[in-house]
């Protein structure tokens, strides 16, 4: 076994900050909020919570598990585990193609708003998105309809992805977490201070926490469970790979409650920050995905401090973004530094590299390969741009799909003793026999549900 995958978290506290960092990204910031608000509100929060208790936290105490227990990059840690309880070694196919080709592929399109977050940063911080409401409307569109800026963004963002995880689990992973998660939540909590002072903070107190129950539905059910589930970025085996290098002393499921609880409070924070701003201007909560790049920008241009609120809140962005990148890369750089001779640099680099390749198609399809819809001539993929694409693929199929492959592995495939051993070791609990049922039978459930209703919409 190669040593990188002797390498182990310096404390519990790091793996927790880097497993946070992982999950929260802009599915937290940027999703959550408008998923939130297309979907009632109040309601929506109630069974998002319900979500992440019943669904998210069985999901990421099985893929932390598996890691730990198969002691290796995603692909051998599948088989080594599904060796051990009698199981073909095809189940390590499972990392290869969710872990490695998922990760890459999904590092190649959230890149793209990536580099969105950075420039936005800039343009915020520099006065030029601050000076009027015209210039902050027109600023997305201007940065999109260039194709060397939006690369230029993207490729800086990617490469500063690529050193930090060439850097390794100690010298690059745990020094960016250890910087940029303290400071995200910071930031949240200064976004909500001034949320508080300026914007309408009782009215989206009330919008987010009021259930209205009238405005339930399956649609609204599925959503909420999907945002818990996307949320924790579970699906594409990151979470493996950070569970390869947790200590023994450290106990999974503590650790996973503590990360979905963390995961959760700064969705909600996202929500007490953004709503208050919206509503003090007049701008409906359903206002969709263009709420952070295109309605935001504008309200901070037309808000006293807007500009250094504004800045502060894509800094924010750029933070969670860049942490969950860096969960995206983990899995197949770790597979690549244990399965050849590149060594964690070389994997760094030639992973990122696929990933930036494919990236710049991602990029150019918001300008000059804006007409071009590779899958066309395929229905399920009509009228989709390569972006549209590597993002339907990742977040409605790979993700989904790999959730369902999980939890049938851990909870039906792998012997419970085994599982026991890892998590309570081998005590007698109540809560490893509520953990595997609901992995068994409720995760598999309303995964299928889920992935059935992204593929129709």
């Amino acid at each position: 076994m190669n040593n990188q995958t002797k390498v182990r978290w310096s404390s519990q506290l790091t793996f927790m900050m880097a497993a946070v960092g992982s999950a929260v990204g802009l599915a937290n910031i940027y999703r959550f909020p408008y998923t939130a608000g297309v979907s009632g509100g109040g309601a929506f929060v109630l069974i998002y919570l319900g979500a992440v208790l019943l669904l998210a936290l069985p999901l990421v105490i099985a893929e932390l598990m598996v890691g730990r227990r198969g002691k290796a990059a995603p692909p051998q840690a599948l088989r080594n585990v599904a060796a051990e309880s009698g199981l073909s070694s095809r189940w390590g196919w499972m990392g290869v193609v969710l872990g490695g080709i998922g990760g890459m592929l999904a590092l190649s399109f959230y890149s793209v708003v990536g580099g969105w977050t950075m420039a936005f940063t800039v343009e915020m911080a520099t006065g030029a998105a601050s000076g009027s409401v015209e210039q902050a409307k027109n600023l997305f569109g201007q940065l999109n309809a260039n194709p060397w800026g939006v690369l230029t963004w993207f490729t800086i963002f990617i490469g500063a992805t690529i050193v930090i995880s060439a850097r390794g689990i100690r010298g690059g992973v745990e020094r960016a977490v250890k910087l940029m998660m303290p400071a995200l939540l910071v930031i949240l909590v200064l976004m909500v201070g001034y949320a508080m002072s300026v914007g309408e903070f009782q009215r989206a107190v009330d919008f987010l926490f009021t259930p209205d129950f009238s405005k339930v539905d399956a649609s609204v059910f599925l959503a909420a469970a999907g945002q818990a589930f996307f949320s924790v970025s579970v699906g594409l085996t990151a979470l493996v790979a950070y569970g390869s290098y947790i200590r023994r002393d450290t106990a999974i499921p503590q650790s996973a409650l503590v990360i979905v609880g963390v995961d959760t409070v700064v969705a909600l924070l996202a929500g007490l920050a953004i709503f208050p701003i919206i509503f003090a201007f007049g701008v409906e909560p359903d206002a969709g995905p263009g709420l952070v790049f295109i309605t935001l920008p504008i309200v901070f241009a037309g808000m006293p401090g807007g500009g250094f609120f504004g800045a502060l809140f894509f800094l924010l962005l750029l933070f969670a973004a860049l942490t969950s990148s860096i969960g995206m890369l983990e899995a197949p750089v770790s597979w690549l530094a244990e399965r050849t001779r590149l060594g964690r640099t070389g994997a760094a680099l030639a992973a990122g590299g696929v990933s930036w390749s494919l990236g710049i198609l991602a990029a150019l399809s918001f300008n000059v390969l804006g007409d071009v819809h590779p899958l066309g001539g395929v229905p399920l993929f009509a009228g989709k741009t390569f972006f549209d694409l590597f993002d339907f693929m990742v977040v409605n199929l790979m993700m989904p799909l790999g959730g369902i492959l999980i939890a049938i592995f851990v909870g039906w495939r792998i012997k419970g003793r085994f599982s026991r051993a890892e998590l309570y070791g081998d005590r007698s609990t109540p809560w490893f026999g509520a953990w595997r049922f609901l992995l068994r039978w409720f995760a598999p459930v309303v995964l299928t549900g889920i992935f059935l209703d992204m593929l129709i919409q």
